[in-house]
């Protein structure tokens, strides 16, 4: 284990959401002190695994911390150098995307970044989304952290337009009140990967979905993929990299649908992984029909990502955070058996 520079806890918010668990995990690992925030700290069943991490019990500890409040972000990140911000709701279908999503995303960026400024915090790391970079991928363009989502709205992809409102409102308060932290901002594509909880997280849940016959046929859909564990550690090199700077778009290798249920038949599942080819230009101009039968978050997702192949460039994050990406099919193999340990697929 090396001995941090610092003494002062690492405040992680969302501390029991799939990629904030896996930080500090991996800041427990190395060394630090971790002020993790949750919603009720006194749900200990629920936060458990948490407290069961090596290092925990002596350097962990549980506060309260509510998104859509103000008070308590102050006793939350007080004494703490960095701050690691990850809370922020991600549903893909909601009733209210106002309410559910855009208010507890910006007021929570809102809220603890104001409290950092006030604490004398030195440097933020901010977990955003390839959400707030892109909306669609479009034909031939390969997108940088230059690039910026300017066509989600309330009613199209509302999940990636609270990404896009969180993390503009995080870099509108260091420009306008001059807080005195710097802020990283990590920009991960669809996260994936072992959980250290029995949650079924929306990312992962795709492939337990892909098995359980949600799908009717292959779609012509192709995601950027990394792992939760490289996504940790991209925070935690971006807290410990004195010349970080600006946003980092996270993703390893891209895969196709057709691509992942095959890979899913190589680990061995079953179910009712599609077969039906609905990846050709018929089949895709019937998906999108359909696809306005859907939820509005669901159906405006197919409308904007089918037959659209993302393109990226992660020149940026393997450069200055010398961060190595797993290959994507181990991910999802390492994924599939972790589902299993859950319970959320059948184990063979």
């Amino acid at each position: 284990m090396a001995t941090p520079a610092s003494t002062a806890p690492v405040c992680v918010t969302g501390a029991s959401g799939f990629i904030a668990a896996h930080i500090v995990r991996e800041l427990l690992a190395r060394g630090y002190r971790v002020r993790g925030t949750v919603r009720n700290p006194a749900r200990t069943t629920e936060l458990q695994f948490l407290r069961d991490l090596p290092g925990a019990a002596e350097r962990l500890e549980l506060v309260a911390g509510e998104l859509t409040r103000a008070d308590g972000w102050d006793a939350a990140v007080a004494a703490c150098e960095v701050v690691m911000h990850t809370a922020s709701p991600y549903v893909i279908a909601v009733k209210n995307p106002q309410r559910d999503l855009v208010e507890p995303a910006v007021n929570g960026t809102r809220h603890v970044l104001e409290a950092c400024g006030r604490a004398g915090v030195r440097r933020v790391v901010l977990t955003s989304s390839v959400a707030a970079i892109t909306d669609e991928p479009e034909q031939d363009r390969v997108l940088t952290e230059a690039d910026w989502n300017t066509k989600s709205s309330l009613g199209r992809n509302p999940y990636y337009f609270s990404k896009v409102l969180a993390e503009r409102e995080a870099w509108r308060i260091v420009e306008r009140d001059q807080p005195g932290f710097d802020l990283v901002v990590i920009n991960p594509f669809m996260v994936i990967g072992p959980s250290l909880s029995p949650s079924l997280n929306t990312s992962p849940k795709i492939f337990a979905d892909l098995a359980n016959g949600a799908y009717p046929g292959i779609f012509a859909l192709t995601w950027g993929f990394v792992d939760v564990r490289d996504v940790a550690e991209a925070h935690v090199r971006a807290m410990e990299t004195p010349g970080a700077s600006g946003r980092y778009l996270c993703a390893g290798e891209r895969l196709s649908m057709r691509e992942v249920v095959g890979v899913l038949r190589e680990a061995g599942v079953r179910g009712k992984l599609p077969s039906l080819p609905m990846d050709g230009a018929a089949g895709t101009a019937f998906v999108k029909l359909l696809s306005y039968f859907q939820p509005a978050g669901v159906g405006s997702y197919l409308r904007s990502h089918l037959g659209r192949v993302p393109s990226y460039d992660n020149g940026k994050i393997r450069r200055e955070l010398g961060l190595a990406f797993r290959p994507s099919r181990t991910s999802i193999q390492d994924t599939v058996a972790d589902l299993r340990r859950w319970g959320h697929l059948p184990t063979a």
